[in-house]
C-alpha cells in the first residue's frame, strides 16, 4: 500500500501517514456513489435540504477540531483556520436553500406545453488544491449534493487530513453511505481516474493552469463537463487620487495571507508613477509589521510554506541579487518559513512579473495613466482576481470594466464570498463556482413537450 508521510511545515515533524487509494478502490467508491445518487436524487427536495443543513451543523460543532487539524497540516494561522471551518459551515447552509429552488421554466409554444427540469448530472468528481483545502472542497461538493448528486472528493496529497474529516461528519450527521466520499491518493490514479471513469459525469478541479490543461483534455475524450479554477497572478492597481494610506496598509494582506498560497493574491501592485515613491514610503512598514509566527497562536498572521519543496520554488525566485526592495521578518529554525518579500522588477517581462510565485513574493511597478494601467494589468495570461484604488467613480467603472479578470474590489482586497460568482477570465479557468447559479452548473436541462393536440 502507498502511502504519503505528513509533514507539519511550521516544524518539520511528522504528523503521520495517509494510505492511497488505489485504482480498484476509486472504480469501487464510484459504483457505491452511483447507486447513493439514485436514492439521493428521489428524496424529496425538502429532505435533501434538511439533509444538507445537518451536515452544516455538524460542521459547525467541530470547528475547533477541523481549525486544529489545518493548523497542524497546512500551516494555516489558527483564527484563519477557524474562519475556514466556518465558512465550510456558513457555504452548505446556503446551498441547503437550493433543493427547493431548482426551478425550471414554461415555454410558450404552439401545440402544447413545454416545461424544462433540471436533471443531476449523477457523480461529480472533485480534485482539491492543498493551499485552502477545507473551503474550496465545499464549494464542489456542496452545490454539487444540493442539486441531486453523489459527489468522490480526492484531496492534495500533502492536505488531506480536514477532507478526510469532513467526509466523516457527513456520514455522523447521516448523510446516505457512498453519497460523499473522500478519496485520498496521487492525482496519477485518483484525480486520472475521476477523469476517465464513464459515470462520474463531471470534475471540478482546482490548481495549476498545467495540470487544469491535461484534465480539461481528458475529459474532451467523453465529452465531460469540466469546471477549473486555476493560476492567477492578478493586479491591485493604485491610482494617484486613492486613498493612498490604505491602499498601502491593506496591500499586504492582499498577497501574504495564506503565505501567498492564494490563486487570487494580488501579486503585481501596479502604481501610478506620480505617487509611486510615497506608495513604496507607506508600503515598507505595513509589510514589516505582517506578524510572522507559530500557527498556533492567536496573533499570528502569517504562517509557513506548505512543505520543503514549495519552499525551494518560491525561494528560486528571489536570489541574492533580485532587486529586492524590502522584507518582513519570519522565525529561524524548522520550518519552511519565508519572509514577506517586495521586489522592483526590471522589467515587464521578469518572470517574477509573468510567472505565478505562489509565495510571499509581491512586485510593484509604476504606470502612467489610466490606459497603462489596464494595459499592464492585462499583461498576463491570467485573469482571476484583482483591485482598483480611485476615489473617481467613473474611473473605477471604466478600469473595472477594461481589466480583464473573473473578480475586481474597487478599494478593497476582498475576492471570495459564497454568495457570489467566483472564477477566471483566460488560462484562470474555465466556469464560475459559487453564488446563486452554481447548483444549476452540476445539472443538465432536459427540455419535455407535451402536446395538446387531438
Amino acid at each position: 500500500m502507498t502511502t504519503t508521510t505528513l509533514i507539519n511545515p511550521a516544524d518539520e515533524t511528522v504528523i503521520g501517514t495517509i494510505e492511497h487509494s488505489t485504482l480498484e478502490q476509486v472504480d469501487e467508491a464510484i459504483v457505491r456513489a452511483t447507486l447513493a445518487q439514485i436514492g439521493w436524487a428521489a428524496l424529496a427536495p425538502a429532505d435533501r435540504a434538511a439533509a444538507l443543513r445537518r451536515f452544516a451543523l455538524a460542521v459547525d460543532g467541530a470547528i475547533d477540531d477541523l481549525a486544529a487539524l489545518e493548523v497542524t497540516n497546512s500551516g494555516h494561522p489558527i483564527g484563519q483556520a477557524r474562519w475556514e471551518a466556518g465558512h465550510v459551515r456558513d457555504v452548505l447552509n446556503y446551498y441547503a436553500a437550493a433543493p427547493e429552488r431548482m426551478l425550471g421554466q414554461q415555454i410558450p409554444v404552439a401545440g402544447g406545453i413545454n416545461v424544462t427540469f433540471l436533471e443531476p448530472i449523477g457523480v461529480v468528481g472533485i480534485i482539491v488544491p492543498w493551499n485552502f483545502p477545507m473551503t474550496i472542497a465545499s464549494w464542489g461538493f456542496a452545490p454539487a449534493l444540493a442539486a441531486g448528486n453523489a459527489v468522490v472528493l480526492k484531496p492534495a496529497e500533502w492536505t488531506p487530513l480536514t477532507a478526510i474529516r469532513l467526509g466523516e461528519l457527513a456520514l455522523e450527521a447521516g448523510l446516505p453511505v457512498g453519497l460523499f466520499q473522500v478519496l485520498p491518493g496521487r492525482g496519477s490514479v485518483v484525480g486520472e481516474r475521476f477523469v476517465t471513469h464513464p459515470r462520474v459525469g463531471k470534475i471540478v478541479f482546482t490548481g495549476s493552469t498545467e495540470v487544469g490543461k491535461r484534465v480539461m483534455a481528458g475529459c474532451s475524450e467523453q465529452v465531460k463537463a469540466v469546471t477549473l479554477e486555476l493560476g492567477g497572478k492578478s493586479a491591485n492597481v493604485v491610482f494617484a487620487d486613492s486613498d493612498l494610506e490604505k491602499a498601502a496598509a491593506t496591500a499586504p494582506y492582499s498577497v501574504f495571507e495564506n503565505a501567498g498560497q492564494d490563486c487570487c493574491a494580488r501579486s503585481r501592485i501596479l502604481v501610478q508613477r506620480s505617487v509611486f515613491d510615497r506608495f513604496l514610503e507607506l508600503l515598507e512598514p505595513a509589510v514589516k509589521a505582517v506578524k510572522v509566527g507559530q500557527p498556533g497562536d492567536a496573533d499570528t498572521e502569517m504562517g509557513p510554506l506548505v512543505s520543503r519543496t514549495h519552499f525551494e520554488s518560491v525561494a528560486a525566485y528571489v536570489p541574492d541579487d533580485e532587486r529586492v526592495a524590502f522584507r518582513g521578518s519570519a522565525p529561524a529554525g524548522p520550518g519552511f518559513w519565508f519572509p514577506p518579500t517586495v521586489l522592483l522588477p526590471a522589467s515587464a517581462t521578469d518572470r517574477t512579473v509573468t510567472d505565478e510565485i505562489f509565495g510571499p513574493v509581491v512586485t510593484v511597478q509604476a504606470f502612467d495613466d489610466e490606459a497603462d494601467a489596464i494595459r499592464m494589468a492585462n499583461a498576463s495570461q491570467y485573469g482571476l482576481s484583482g483591485s482598483v484604488w480611485t476615489r473617481d467613480l467613473g474611473r473605477a467603472l471604466r478600469v473595472s470594466r477594461g481589466i480583464a479578470t473573473g473578480n475586481l474590489s474597487v478599494n478593497s482586497n476582498s475576492s471570495v464570498r459564497y454568495s457570489t460568482p467566483f472564477g477566471g477570465f483566460k488560462q484562470s479557468g474555465l466556469g464560475r463556482e459559487l453564488g446563486p447559479d452554481a447548483a444549476e452548473a452540476f445539472t443538465e436541462t432536459k427540455n419535455v413537450f407535451i402536446s395538446t393536440v387531438d
